[in-house]
């Protein structure tokens, strides 16, 4: 099933992606309102207390939502549609991903969006200095965020390579390796 979890995960993977919580309404502080999460303080996903994921996406990008999730339902803002909501339980992960990353597309400024986009094909090995045995996977997650260089690893924290979505602790270890070998110092 998927969760609030996978949706941060994705959510905060994008560049310049931050999160923003409301409260219950209740005043109380206790319990949880409303995961949103913003480019440019501008909402492209939502996950409310109702678990109801919100993605603000194209009118043919939100089409194909609807077409393919019978419980999914057009997301308006008066008469205007701004995209889908449906139960976070009835999409999968893969699909979850898919579609936030489409929605964080739609909102993105051109260069970011150009980048992003330059990214999913990258290959591993053609992308700056960035060693090839790290993998595609890695190589297109450090693209994504314009990280093309061993020098823009070395100011990278492991902890912040781990949270990128496509880096795991292999690709880390690589990386280390080869900042060695460069002769740059990891950071932390």
């Amino acid at each position: 099933m998927t969760s609030l979890a996978q949706l941060r995960k994705t959510a905060l993977s994008l560049p310049e992606t931050a999160e923003r919580g409301t409260g219950s309404g209740s005043g109380s502080g206790s319990g949880s309102g409303t995961k949103s999460f913003t480019l440019r303080d501008k909402r492209f996903a939502s996950l409310g207390k109702d678990a109801y994921v919100q993605l603000h996406l194209p009118a043919a990008d939100a089409d194909e939502v609807l077409a393919a999730h019978p419980t999914a339902e057009r997301l308006t803002r008066g008469a205007t549609p701004i995209g889908v909501r449906l139960p976070i339980g009835d999409i999968n992960g893969q699909q979850l991903n898919h579609w936030v990353r489409r929605a964080w597309l739609a909102h993105a400024p051109k260069r970011l969006a150009a980048q992003a986009q330059a990214a999913e094909t990258a290959a591993a090995g053609e992308v700056g200095d960035l060693p090839r045995a790290i993998g595609s996977p890695a190589t297109r997650a450090l693209a994504d965020v314009g990280i093309t260089t061993l020098a823009q690893v070395a100011e990278l924290s492991e902890s912040e390579l781990l949270a990128m979505h496509g880096v795991g602790p292999k690709a880390v270890r690589l990386l280390g390796e080869a900042l060695s070998a460069a002769g740059h110092r990891p950071k932390g």
